[in-house]
């Protein structure tokens, strides 16, 4: 009997068990459900989250242990949404459970603390916010990546109760407050990121303590004091990264002992001193980057006992003395930065021969003697900068077969000798620009084949003879040949050069005619042939050229009359046709209108009546009247000629009354006395008036679409307080004519405001289309905008900056094209150097604009904290994160065949948006950039972290 009862007793402690289970798989069966319901599933990946359908242990995403508990729950990159359900942590015995890389939002739930078990976590790349989670009952957890999200707050000052943590990574949020020194307690942490946040304070002493530590990456913060020497204890470091932010005082010696060490990065602080000699012992290293510091002395021979460096960057710093011979013997070395410096003496002369050079940039230095020749030796250089300095002697014939070379500067030094012929035939070169040396000859004698080469500069050189037929390349876009010996006619085949955008010929001794053919470059917009010996008339098909804006003939042999329709050219803002033969009158129209007077002296021009007064000619002469025949006509043919005439001259004056600036009184309380309207354009000028304008009754809020006269524009009324240097360059603003810029028709002012008219363009703002737009189109609006930058800083007479690019400030036109609207900036967003306006602020903000384009991310989110931390957020997703996880989702599916060029333009907008306006490059060279990079399939044209261009 007591047999039979042991068994009973058994079976029934088989039977609880078994219920147990049942009862414990159920819990979960409705935990995962209630999962599923609290998120979107856009992709179907919950698809077969169905209850009976099977054993849950076999649905998709979901791993269990040995006895059919959740153990993981793997979810990475299903684009699921929605905000994360408690239940998530409800499972009693999960210890994996990753979200990474989708679009969930919300707060992290408080009820984290519950998952005992828990061991790996990572909700990294989502839209997260909120504070972060409590440590104190998750004893187990190893690893914690919340990066990538929009998470507040400060660091919990109880963070070392995370104690097993081995990899923490907090970095792309917007947390503030200083650094808890409690994260010493964490004695077994490997992997620490905080970098990309708004962090303050010092770096904690305290992380000395931690021997296991392996990569620190504290970069993008605001992080101020030194460096603390208790780092150089960590002896497991292999990454040492504290880039972007103020730290000063020297760099300590003690990181020397940090023997694993393979990647410093310290760039973009305020360390000065000279390089600590015990660096150099640093016998792993792989990349080295103390750039943008104050760093100063000579940089020692030491550095060839780094025999594994494959990355030295010391650009923009103090750094003299001559530049270590020793560096010729690193073998791995391919980028060499140390531009911007006051090195001296002459460039090693064994460099790149023991070396795998891809990138040289000595730029901007004293540096002397000539370029060596052994400097692409290993046939992988592709870009070499070397402008500005006092190099001379010839440029070496083996650069001839560097037939890997795509963007060469050797602008600005003392070369000298002739270009051999195998130079003319580098077949990837791209940007050649070897102005402002001693070079000589004739280029015409060899042959160019360059097929890729889009700006070619041979500028204020020694060069002679005729101009060549061709160079070789399809895409040329600016060609520079001023200030030679040039002295032939210019080739009727440059006409071919269909992309053709500047041409500059000024300061040579060319002669002949202008020939007909460059009226076929239709992307001209500006042509200086100043300065030669052109003779005949002006040709004029010059007025078929639509974007032109800069004609240059000044001192020249021209002669004949000014073509009437070249003053109709729209975009035509400045001419020069200064000491030539012309004669007859002067167009009334276009840039004629306020031509200055020291752009047409020397020549026997007339103006056409008294109230011509800008150009500073004399009234042509009136034809003279026969008096003989006169008398004989009858007085009522006399009378019938006299009216005729009367009101020819009325309709003359008015005429030119319209297109010149004149004053109106308007007694109106609302818009206040004396008015004035200045016309830009002459279609405007005889369909609109002023009464007109001030009748529409404009909002002070931005401004809005009418028609007036049958005519549709744009009108936007200023504020009161407009800048007077605002009118006084208003002229300049209404003769911009650019493809990318929108057109100012008129401009009405008073003592309490103005109006801008603008031409109507049929669109939305970027700001309501961009996250609809596939790559091409986005790729095709970043163009667009950077060639209007770059004509409005570049081109005109007097730089003009933007104040406030933003996407609210462009326009898309119907055929995808970006339109810029100028008017008085808009402080709503201020770039980070001060609130004025500057070259370097527009370029910041459209560094901003390429952000949103690439990741659909708008700056002005509440998400993002305080301003400017979407370009904290976008810098570290992209030196950390995938290319998947910060681009837009729409985009996606274009990665896989756009990856390099959507990396290389997010590479432009962080320099574009770098927080010293210095280190910001220019609008010309971030539109050749963007121009290079996405003609080509290739990477690697950036600009301020790939030195300068």
């Amino acid at each position: 009997m007591a047999s039979i009862g042991s068994k009973w007793i058994m079976c029934l402690i088989v039977f609880v068990l078994f219920y147990m289970q049942q009862v414990k798989s159920s819990s979960e069966l409705e935990l995962l459900l209630s999962m599923k319901t609290s998120m979107k599933d856009p992709l179907g990946s919950l698809h077969d989250w169905i209850p009976r359908s099977q054993s849950f242990c076999h649905w998709n995403g979901v791993v269990c242990d040995d006895l059919s508990h959740v153990a993981k729950i793997e979810l990475s990159g299903k684009n699921l949404s929605g905000k994360l359900s408690e239940t998530i942590f409800n499972f009693p015995h999960v210890e994996s459970i990753d979200l990474s890389n989708n679009q969930l939002y919300g707060e992290i739930p408080s009820n984290i603390s519950t998952c005992l078990a828990l061991r790996f976590l990572n909700l990294s790349n989502n839209n997260f916010t909120g504070p972060l989670p409590q440590g104190s009952r998750i004893p187990l957890v190893e690893t914690l990546d919340l990066s990538n999200n929009m998470i507040s707050g400060k660091i919990p000052e109880n963070i070392g109760l995370f104690s097993r943590l081995k990899v923490l990574d907090f970095g792309g949020n917007v947390l503030v407050g200083s650094i808890p020194k409690s994260i010493a307690n964490i004695s077994s942490l490997e992997f620490l990121t905080l970098a990309s946040n708004q962090l303050i304070g010092e770096i904690p002493r305290e992380l000395g303590l931690l021997k296991n530590l392996k990569l620190i990456y504290l970069g993008y913060n605001n992080l101020s004091g030194g460096i603390p020497e208790e780092i150089g204890e960590l002896s497991s470091l292999y990454h040492l990264d504290l880039v972007y932010n103020n730290l000063t005082g020297e760099i300590p010696s003690s990181l020397g002992n940090l023997t694993n060490l393979e990647y410093l990065f310290l760039y973009i602080n305020k360390l000065t001193g000279p390089i600590p000699r015990s660096l150099f012992n640093l016998k792993k290293i792989i990349s080295l980057d103390l750039s943008d510091n104050f760093l100063f002395g000579e940089i020692p021979e030491l550095i060839s006992q780094l025999q594994n460096l494959e990355v030295l960057q010391l650009f923009a710093n103090n750094f003299t003395g001559r530049i270590p011979n020793t560096l010729s013997s690193l073998p791995r070395l391919q980028v060499l930065q140390l531009w911007s410096n006051k090195l001296s003496g002459e460039i090693p002369k064994d460099l790149g021969k023991h070396n795998n050079l891809t990138i040289l940039d000595l730029s901007t230095n004293n540096l002397t003697g000539k370029i060596p020749e052994t400097i692409c030796y290993s046939n992988h250089l592709f870009k070499l900068i070397l402008f500005s300095n006092s190099l001379h002697g010839e440029i070496p014939v083996s650069l001839s077969h560097c037939k890997s070379l795509q963007r060469v500067r050797l602008q600005n030094n003392h070369l000298t000798g002739e270009l051999s012929p195998e130079f003319t035939k580098l077949p990837l070169v791209y940007f050649l620009d070897i102005s402002g040396n001693n070079l000589f000859g004739s280029i015409s004698e060899r042959r160019w084949d360059m097929p890729s080469l889009q700006m070619l500069n041979l500028a204020r050189n020694k060069f002679f003879g005729t101009l060549p037929d061709s160079f070789g390349s399809k895409k040329l876009e600016n060609l520079d040949l001023s200030e030679n010996d040039f002295n032939s006619t210019i080739p009727k085949n440059f006409g071919e050069l269909s992309e053709l955008m500047e041409l500059k010929l000024g300061s040579n001794k060319l002669s002949g005619e202008i020939p007909n053919e460059l009226s076929s470059c239709k992307k001209i917009v500006s042509l200086d042939l100043s300065h030669n010996r052109f003779s005949g008339q002006i040709p004029t098909s010059l007025s078929e050229m639509q974007v032109l804006s800069l004609l240059d003939l000044s001192m020249n042999e021209l002669s004949g009359e000014i073509p009437p329709n070249l003053g109709k050219v729209e975009s035509l803002v400045l001419v020069n046709i200064s000491h030539n033969h012309f004669s007859g009158y002067l167009p009334s129209t276009g840039a004629f209108l306020a031509i200055n007077s020291s752009a047409v002296v020397g020549n026997q021009l007339c103006a056409r009546g008294d109230d011509d007064i800008t150009s500073g000619l004399t009234p042509c002469k009136s034809l003279k009247k026969s008096s003989i025949w006169w008398f004989f006509l009858t007085f009522l043919l006399g009378i019938l000629v006299l009216l005729v005439f009367s009101a020819l001259v009325v309709v003359f004056i008015q005429r030119r009354r319209e297109l010149k600036l004149k004053k109106v009184e308007s007694t109106t309380q609302e818009y206040g006395n004396n008015w004035e309207i200045q016309f830009f354009d002459s279609k405007a000028s005889k369909s609109i008036t002023l009464d007109d304008i001030l009748g529409i009754g404009v909002s002070y809020k931005g401004g809005f679409y009418s028609e007036i006269s049958n005519m549709q524009v744009f009108v936007k009324k200023l504020n009161v307080n407009i800048p007077t240097s605002f009118w006084t360059n208003i002229q300049e603003l209404g003769n911009i004519r650019h493809p990318n810029v929108v057109k100012i028709l008129a401009a009405c002012k008073s003592e309490k405001g103005g109006i801008l008219v603008y031409e109507y363009v049929q669109g939305k703002d970027l700001s309501e289309v961009i996250r609809v737009m596939s790559w091409e189109r986005r790729q095709k609006v970043a163009i667009g905008i950077s060639r209007a930058l770059k004509y409005l800083h570049c081109s005109c007479s007097q730089s003009i900056f933007i104040g406030d690019l933003s996407t609210r400030k462009v326009i898309i036109d119907g055929k995808d094209e970006p339109r810029l609207r100028l008017s008085l900036p808009i402080t709503s967003y201020v770039g980070p150097e001060y609130n004025g306006i500057s070259e370097k602020r527009d370029i910041h903000g459209f560094g901003l604009v390429l952000i949103e384009l690439l990741t659909g991310k708008n700056r002005d989110d509440a998400e993002f904290g305080k301003r400017e931390s979407i370009v904290d957020w976008a810098r570290y997703c992209y030196s950390e994160c995938h290319l998947e996880t910060w681009i837009e989702p729409l985009l996606k599916s274009d990665a896989v065949n756009n990856q390099n060029k959507m990396v290389e333009m997010m590479n432009v907008a962080l320099q574009c948006t770098a927080s010293e306006p210095a280190a910001r490059p220019c609008a010309s060279d971030v539109a050749k950039t963007l121009d290079s990079f996405v003609r080509s399939n290739s990477c690697g044209l950036g600009l301020k972290r790939c030195g300068s261009v």
